[in-house]
């Protein structure tokens, strides 16, 4: 085991179990990987590849068949670690209305420190703190239902924030929101990770989110197929479309032209990537 890592995997296997049958479908197989502190994971899988059942696992919601999983060096078959768990390794859902339980948006962000014990004051001083991180300050006297997908997700992490975690799990937290919205959620989840330092695991399935990451690990049936940086895995074009995944449209485009005959240069993992690669194009032609 590595003592150093925030999450690590190891031989885990996990089935779920049907309460009409004696059947298992089993959906993790002999899992391997650790996430070390401060780097930023994404996780890409087809629907059914295991992708949240791993958020579930890491966070001690579900418990391995076999293996053992370790956060910030706890076990998570044990129990009496959960609470230690879930404070040091928030777990943000796909829908941000599952997890807001306030009326006014500074009540909800209190909600995590007060059920941890933190002092009267010291919660003042991170709910305030946790809204301004995420850029949700102005809005802390609001509605929550009144606000819009981008933002209650942005309180929804500044939530976790107040508990002054180590490491922030998404669970295709971005997935329900509109282009703007995923936007704001990428945005505060990036600045988390360069700034402060969070170590954050992304489960996705938007291909330029997973772009943004340190390291890319691809999941089929229940395994890991590819474990890269994303330039690296995002080259591999027609691996991952055999895998039922896309890549980032720029990353197709240059590789479309590749395909013509056209030296490149290499593929391309943003917008601003490719404007530049394009231009040079021009310029040699």
């Amino acid at each position: 085991m590595n003592e150093n890592a925030m999450i690590e995997f190891r031989n885990v296997t996990f089935s779920y179990h049907s309460d009409e049958s004696t059947e298992e479908k089993t959906i993790l197989h002999a899992l391997d990987f650790s996430v070390q502190p401060g780097e930023f994971v994404a996780i890409l899988g087809r629907n059914g590849s295991g992708k949240s059942t791993i958020a579930k696992l890491a966070n001690g919601i579900l418990e391995p068949d076999e293996g053992r999983i370790t956060v910030c060096g706890l076990d998570t078959s044990s129990e009496e670690n959960h609470r230690e768990i879930r404070r040091n390794c928030g777990l943000v859902f796909q829908n941000p209305d599952n997890q807001i339980v306030a009326t006014i948006v500074e009540e909800d962000v209190a909600f995590g420190p007060e059920n941890l014990g933190v002092p009267p004051v010291e919660i003042r001083s991170r709910v305030d703190a946790a809204l301004k991180a995420v850029g949700m300050y102005d809005y802390r006297k609001k509605e929550p239902h009144k606000l819009s997908g981008g933002q209650k997700q942005r309180v929804a992490i500044a939530g976790i924030l107040a508990m002054d975690p180590k490491c922030i799990i998404l669970d295709e937290a971005t997935a329900m929101l509109d282009p703007h919205g995923r936007r704001e959620v990428m945005e505060t989840v990036r600045r988390l990770n360069r700034e402060r330092g969070i170590t954050i695991l992304y489960i996705t399935h938007f291909m330029d989110e997973a772009a943004a990451a340190d390291r890319v690990i691809v999941m089929d049936d229940g395994k890991i197929v590819i474990d890269d940086c994303p330039r690296a895995v995002f080259s591999q074009v027609e691996r991952m479309k055999s895998l039922g995944l896309d890549v980032p449209q720029v990353t197709e485009m240059i590789d479309s032209l590749s395909r013509c005959g056209i030296n490149t240069g290499g593929s391309v993992l943003d917008v601003d990537e490719c404007i530049d690669r394009l231009a040079n194009l021009l310029e040699e032609a």
